[in-house]
């Protein structure tokens, strides 16, 4: 199992012909035709306009309606509190099963199937099934990468039916290349074929970034060993792991089960549950709020399939990804784009299929607590600027790239929705309920709705933190804390933080990400550094 070094100076992968140039629009100023630029670039500023329009409602209608306002404030706490139970139940349930799955055999099911169970054309037994990983790598140290490629060696899987690739940005080389020496001479005989890419830097288009790396990456294996090979994309699955992502051992046969089962399953992304538990115990209190946070809301969508999109690491059959036209290499949330890329180069008949599995990555954490708070600010705000799939979504629907129908008006209403409590809910909860009660003036501050006010928000906040328990226990569970014991205390105490750290290191950075695209100060891809 030789490992193949590619490099920029060999060759450069050849164009390949873009099923539709709608579906890869970055911003308003890709299009050429005037009046969709301007389409564009009004569906940009919408969720900035929204945000900043339920503000001002707000406060406009504490000065002038407090009654309304206060009656607004109080039904908004209810709403939470209802979204509070609600996702409560369904994190039970998903993590419940999600803790199930870790205790099946997933091999053993694989090699029990029945060629008559396999749904995949083309594939008669698991084995025909090849796993292509991709690890994007830019300044990330040896052991990060290292961790991460021996979870991949002890997967319970074939070993040689993996295909490796290293796609490191050539901007770091002076870095990178005493990693990629070393990571290629320890792991080149581990799996069937150990590739090293190199991004070339500031190629035209592109923003610098994982998803431009990774389509560099992807393009030249196809073309260059796949397509030499002749082997049927319907056997290739893709992996899309950050470098930091450490798998559990049966996670590509547990993939590989979903796969091969499901009726429509080249048509589909596969999402694991994503833990951010590998350095947890590093990471300073409100890091692991978030941590926990992250892991939690992306446990619940597990059980939302109708709503679910892809996030961070993923897998897909390389089919589709070619359908796809390759993730776009001019945004920044490319790891969602491609499910929607996806979704219209399918005119809708397309879908990401719950795993109920974990993968494991990094807490944002480093030596300097208050370099933590920035890089872990930075890496929200980027999140957040996942809110450039909305103009993009709405556009292309615009176009009729995919049916209107009931499960798109789900997803783009969860799209719609998920973006604006993020920026505005923490806010309205914990910030603005005093506000009637401010400016309302000498009337509403007499009245008896006035006196009740503080005291209705404060019940109901108290009964919303019926589901810190739940939260606690299962962060415990995801640990598991032996050598830490000492360390048990904060994880109970850092929930205390939440109000602090919603506002702080989620709300703010949310509109701050609005606000670029409201004022067309475009953010480019910025990486969380990895420490441990």
């Amino acid at each position: 199992m030789e490992s193949l070094t590619l490099e920029k100076e060999k060759s450069t992968p050849k164009s390949l012909k873009l099923p539709d140039p709608y579906l890869f629009v970055g911003k308003h100023s890709d299009l050429k035709d005037p009046t969709e630029r301007y389409i564009y670039r009004s569906l940009e500023a919408l969720p900035g306009i929204l945000t900043l329009l339920t503000f001002f409602l707000v406060v406009l209608t504490s000065k002038f309606h407090p009654f309304l306002a206060a009656g607004f404030i109080i039904v908004f706490d209810v709403y939470w509190l209802i979204r509070v139970v609600y996702f409560s139940l369904v994190l039970y349930s998903g993590y419940r099963k999600t803790k199930e799955n870790l205790t099946v055999d997933w091999l053993k099911k694989l090699k029990a199937l029945k060629t008559s169970q396999i749904k995949v054309p083309g594939v008669k037994d698991y084995q025909d099934v090849l796993h292509l990983v991709v690890f994007p790598v830019y300044q990330e140290t040896y052991q990060i990468v290292k961790e991460s490629l021996l979870s991949l060696v002890n997967q319970k899987y074939p070993k040689d039916k993996i295909l490796v690739v290293l796609a490191i940005e050539e901007r770091s080389k002076v870095w990178s290349k005493e990693l990629a020496q070393k990571i290629k001479a320890e792991f080149k005989e581990k799996f069937w074929e150990f590739f090293i890419v190199w991004h070339p830097d500031n190629l035209p288009g592109e923003i610098k970034g994982k998803g431009a790396n990774e389509t560099f990456a992807l393009k030249k294996i196809k073309e260059e060993f796949i397509d030499e090979l002749k082997i049927p994309l319907e056997r290739v699955l893709v992996t899309s792991l950050d470098a930091d992502t450490c798998l559990f051992p049966q996670y590509l046969a547990c993939l590989t089960y979903h796969y091969l089962t499901l009726s429509d399953s080249l048509r589909c992304s596969f999402q694991p549950v994503p833990l951010y538990i590998n350095n947890i115990f590093q990471a300073p209190f409100f890091s692991r709020v978030l941590a926990f946070s992250s892991t939690f809301w992306h446990t619940m969508n597990q059980e939302r399939p109708d709503k679910l999109v892809t996030f961070s690491s993923h897998s897909l059959p390389l089919k589709a990804l070619v359908k796809a036209g390759f993730k776009q290499v001019n945004v920044v949330s490319e790891d969602s784009r491609i499910f929607w890329q996806c979704f219209f180069a399918y005119r809708g008949n397309y879908r990401t299929h719950p795993l109920f599995y974990p993968v494991s990555m990094d807490a944002v954490a480093t030596k300097s607590f208050i370099q933590t708070f920035k890089n872990l600010y930075r890496q929200q705000r980027r999140w957040a600027y996942g809110m450039e799939n909305i103009p993009y979504v709405i556009f292309n629907l615009y176009k009729k790239k995919a049916p209107l129908n009931s499960r798109t008006l789900k997803l783009l209403f969860e799209l719609l929705e998920s973006n604006w409590s993020w920026a505005t809910a923490p806010i309205i909860i914990f910030a603005m309920g005093f506000l009637p009660i401010l400016l309302g003036g000498s009337n509403f501050q007499k009245s008896l709705l006035s006196y009740n006010l503080p005291k209705i928000t404060s019940f109901l906040l108290t009964l919303s933190m019926i589901g810190i328990p739940l939260l606690v226990v299962i962060s415990f569970q995801l640990i598991s804390p032996v050598k830490e014991k000492r360390k048990v205390s904060g994880f109970i105490f850092q929930w205390l933080s939440l109000p602090f750290t919603m506002i702080f290191l989620s709300a703010l950075p949310a509109i701050d990400a609005q606000m670029r695209w409201l004022f067309g100060k475009y953010l480019e891809f910025q990486s969380t550094p990895k420490e441990r």
